[in-house]
Protein backbone atom coordinates (compact mmCIF):
# COMPACT_ATOMS: atom_id res chain seq x y z
CA UNK A 1 0.00 0.00 0.00
CA UNK A 2 1.30 3.66 -0.78
CA UNK A 3 2.08 5.66 1.99
CA UNK A 4 3.27 9.46 2.46
CA UNK A 5 6.95 9.49 2.77
CA UNK A 6 7.26 13.61 3.05
CA UNK A 7 8.29 15.51 5.56
CA UNK A 8 6.15 15.32 8.53
CA UNK A 9 6.70 18.84 10.03
CA UNK A 10 5.26 20.51 7.22
CA UNK A 11 1.73 18.71 7.80
CA UNK A 12 1.56 19.88 11.26
CA UNK A 13 2.49 23.72 10.16
CA UNK A 14 0.32 23.53 6.57
CA UNK A 15 -3.05 22.52 9.18
CA UNK A 16 -1.90 24.27 12.40
CA UNK A 17 -2.29 21.90 14.51
CA UNK A 18 -0.15 19.19 16.71
CA UNK A 19 -1.29 15.57 15.41
CA UNK A 20 1.94 13.80 17.23
CA UNK A 21 3.18 12.49 13.65
CA UNK A 22 6.75 12.39 15.81
CA UNK A 23 6.13 11.14 19.01
CA UNK A 24 7.55 13.00 21.42
CA UNK A 25 9.38 15.59 19.05
CA UNK A 26 6.02 16.81 18.15
CA UNK A 27 5.51 17.75 21.71
CA UNK A 28 8.77 19.26 22.39
CA UNK A 29 10.21 22.78 21.75
CA UNK A 30 12.32 21.40 18.96
CA UNK A 31 8.91 20.66 16.50
CA UNK A 32 8.58 22.33 13.36
CA UNK A 33 5.18 24.46 14.19
CA UNK A 34 6.87 25.55 17.32
CA UNK A 35 10.36 26.42 15.65
CA UNK A 36 8.32 28.11 12.87
CA UNK A 37 4.77 28.78 13.56
CA UNK A 38 3.37 29.79 10.25
CA UNK A 39 2.35 27.38 6.80
CA UNK A 40 5.44 25.97 5.23
CA UNK A 41 6.39 27.75 1.79
CA UNK A 42 8.25 30.60 0.64
CA UNK A 43 5.85 33.33 1.48
CA UNK A 44 4.06 31.47 4.52
CA UNK A 45 5.76 33.51 7.25
CA UNK A 46 4.00 36.18 5.49
CA UNK A 47 0.93 34.92 4.59
CA UNK A 48 -2.51 36.31 6.40
CA UNK A 49 -5.12 34.00 7.71
CA UNK A 50 -8.17 33.71 5.79
CA UNK A 51 -11.23 32.65 6.40
CA UNK A 52 -11.96 29.39 4.88
CA UNK A 53 -14.93 28.67 3.28
CA UNK A 54 -17.43 25.89 4.43
CA UNK A 55 -16.08 23.49 1.72
CA UNK A 56 -12.36 24.41 2.77
CA UNK A 57 -13.46 23.62 6.68
CA UNK A 58 -14.99 20.34 5.52
CA UNK A 59 -11.82 19.36 3.78
CA UNK A 60 -9.65 20.61 6.43
CA UNK A 61 -11.05 18.21 8.52
CA UNK A 62 -10.57 15.34 6.26
CA UNK A 63 -7.13 16.06 5.60
CA UNK A 64 -6.21 16.29 9.98
CA UNK A 65 -8.17 13.07 10.88
CA UNK A 66 -6.46 11.06 7.32
CA UNK A 67 -3.35 12.54 8.50
CA UNK A 68 -3.38 11.47 11.98
CA UNK A 69 -4.01 8.14 11.06
CA UNK A 70 -1.28 8.17 8.66
CA UNK A 71 -3.68 6.77 6.22
CA UNK A 72 -3.99 7.90 1.80
CA UNK A 73 -7.22 9.04 0.56
CA UNK A 74 -8.33 6.00 -1.22
CA UNK A 75 -8.49 4.00 2.19
CA UNK A 76 -9.29 6.39 4.19
CA UNK A 77 -12.48 7.25 2.24
CA UNK A 78 -13.47 3.48 1.96
CA UNK A 79 -13.39 4.08 5.73
CA UNK A 80 -15.94 6.86 5.69
CA UNK A 81 -18.25 5.26 3.05
CA UNK A 82 -19.09 2.14 4.55
CA UNK A 83 -19.87 4.29 7.69
CA UNK A 84 -22.18 6.11 5.94
CA UNK A 85 -23.72 2.93 4.50
CA UNK A 86 -23.89 1.39 7.77
CA UNK A 87 -26.14 3.90 9.46
CA UNK A 88 -29.12 1.58 10.13
CA UNK A 89 -26.45 -0.53 12.57
CA UNK A 90 -24.67 2.59 14.07
CA UNK A 91 -24.58 6.38 14.43
CA UNK A 92 -21.79 7.28 11.29
CA UNK A 93 -19.85 8.99 13.70
CA UNK A 94 -19.07 6.01 15.75
CA UNK A 95 -18.32 3.41 13.21
CA UNK A 96 -15.66 5.77 11.49
CA UNK A 97 -13.99 5.88 14.66
CA UNK A 98 -14.72 2.00 14.84
CA UNK A 99 -12.92 1.60 11.95
CA UNK A 100 -9.89 3.67 12.61
CA UNK A 101 -9.23 3.01 16.18
CA UNK A 102 -9.58 -0.85 15.21
CA UNK A 103 -6.91 -1.36 12.86
CA UNK A 104 -3.91 -2.90 13.95
CA UNK A 105 -1.45 -0.31 13.54
CA UNK A 106 -3.01 2.06 15.98
CA UNK A 107 -4.52 -0.56 18.71
CA UNK A 108 -0.06 -1.08 18.76
CA UNK A 109 0.35 3.16 18.80
CA UNK A 110 -2.62 3.30 21.27
CA UNK A 111 -1.37 0.31 23.50
CA UNK A 112 2.21 1.96 23.74
CA UNK A 113 4.71 -0.04 21.99
CA UNK A 114 5.11 2.77 19.60
CA UNK A 115 5.42 6.46 20.07
CA UNK A 116 3.41 7.55 16.16
CA UNK A 117 1.40 5.48 14.10
CA UNK A 118 4.06 5.63 11.39
CA UNK A 119 6.60 3.49 14.12
CA UNK A 120 3.31 1.39 14.72
CA UNK A 121 2.75 0.94 10.95
CA UNK A 122 6.57 -0.19 10.67
CA UNK A 123 6.77 -2.60 13.75
CA UNK A 124 3.48 -4.35 11.91
CA UNK A 125 5.20 -4.49 8.90
CA UNK A 126 8.40 -5.62 10.14
CA UNK A 127 6.36 -8.96 11.03
CA UNK A 128 7.42 -7.74 15.09
CA UNK A 129 3.67 -8.24 16.10
CA UNK A 130 1.07 -11.01 17.15
CA UNK A 131 -2.44 -11.08 17.00
CA UNK A 132 -4.12 -13.71 19.17
CA UNK A 133 -0.40 -15.44 18.99
CA UNK A 134 0.08 -15.69 15.49
CA UNK A 135 2.60 -13.57 13.54
CA UNK A 136 0.62 -10.16 11.75
CA UNK A 137 2.33 -8.43 8.83
CA UNK A 138 -0.96 -6.16 7.68
CA UNK A 139 -0.93 -2.63 9.26
CA UNK A 140 -4.82 -2.60 8.47
CA UNK A 141 -6.12 -5.70 9.91
CA UNK A 142 -9.59 -5.06 12.03
CA UNK A 143 -9.04 -6.64 15.27
CA UNK A 144 -12.18 -6.97 17.53
CA UNK A 145 -13.30 -7.24 20.99
CA UNK A 146 -11.28 -10.02 22.78
CA UNK A 147 -8.47 -9.90 20.70
CA UNK A 148 -4.97 -10.37 22.05
CA UNK A 149 -2.03 -8.06 20.74
CA UNK A 150 1.81 -9.19 21.87
CA UNK A 151 5.33 -8.79 20.48
CA UNK A 152 6.53 -11.84 18.43
CA UNK A 153 9.34 -13.68 20.83
CA UNK A 154 11.82 -13.42 18.55
CA UNK A 155 11.56 -9.92 18.08
CA UNK A 156 11.67 -9.35 22.08
CA UNK A 157 15.58 -9.36 22.00
CA UNK A 158 15.90 -6.44 19.28
CA UNK A 159 17.64 -3.02 20.78
CA UNK A 160 14.06 -1.41 20.31
CA UNK A 161 11.77 -3.45 22.37
CA UNK A 162 14.88 -4.37 24.93
CA UNK A 163 16.23 -0.78 25.17
CA UNK A 164 14.34 1.48 23.66
CA UNK A 165 10.43 0.63 24.30
CA UNK A 166 11.15 0.78 28.27
CA UNK A 167 12.09 4.11 27.92
CA UNK A 168 8.05 5.26 27.48
CA UNK A 169 6.21 2.53 27.92
CA UNK A 170 6.29 2.55 31.46
CA UNK A 171 4.48 5.41 32.15
CA UNK A 172 2.29 5.21 28.46
CA UNK A 173 -1.35 5.24 29.61
CA UNK A 174 -3.52 3.36 27.10
CA UNK A 175 -7.55 4.19 26.70
CA UNK A 176 -9.97 2.46 28.64
CA UNK A 177 -10.99 -0.01 25.80
CA UNK A 178 -7.90 -1.30 26.23
CA UNK A 179 -6.26 -3.74 29.04
CA UNK A 180 -2.63 -3.40 29.06
CA UNK A 181 -0.16 -5.91 30.69
CA UNK A 182 2.85 -4.41 30.88
CA UNK A 183 4.75 -7.16 32.13
CA UNK A 184 4.43 -9.26 29.00
CA UNK A 185 3.45 -6.91 27.22
CA UNK A 186 0.55 -7.69 25.59
CA UNK A 187 -2.93 -5.79 25.30
CA UNK A 188 -6.39 -7.19 25.17
CA UNK A 189 -9.25 -4.76 23.62
CA UNK A 190 -11.73 -5.03 26.21
CA UNK A 191 -14.22 -2.69 24.06
CA UNK A 192 -15.45 -0.91 21.55
CA UNK A 193 -13.60 2.91 21.02
CA UNK A 194 -15.50 5.88 20.76
CA UNK A 195 -15.33 9.39 19.43
CA UNK A 196 -14.12 10.77 23.48
CA UNK A 197 -11.15 8.36 23.95
CA UNK A 198 -9.99 8.96 20.05
CA UNK A 199 -9.07 12.31 20.25
CA UNK A 200 -10.87 13.58 17.49
CA UNK A 201 -13.17 16.31 17.50
CA UNK A 202 -16.98 15.96 16.79
CA UNK A 203 -16.84 18.77 15.03
CA UNK A 204 -14.47 17.05 12.44
CA UNK A 205 -16.35 13.95 12.07
CA UNK A 206 -19.55 16.00 11.27
CA UNK A 207 -17.27 17.88 8.51
CA UNK A 208 -15.47 14.66 6.91
CA UNK A 209 -19.19 13.09 6.60
CA UNK A 210 -20.62 16.15 5.38
CA UNK A 211 -17.24 16.54 2.79
CA UNK A 212 -17.98 12.59 1.44
CA UNK A 213 -21.70 12.70 1.29
CA UNK A 214 -21.40 15.57 -1.47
Amino acid sequence: MARYLGPRDKIERRLGERLGLKGERSNSPKSGIVKRPYPPGQHGSGRRPRKLSEYGTQLRSKQKVRQMYRLMEKPFKAYVKKALANTKKESPYSAVITSLEMRLDNVVFRMGLAQSRDQAHQLVSHGHITLNGKRAKTASIAVRVGDIIGIREHSMSSPYFSTLMPRWFAEHVAPDWLSVDKTVPTATVKSTPTAETSGVQTTDLQAIIEYYSR
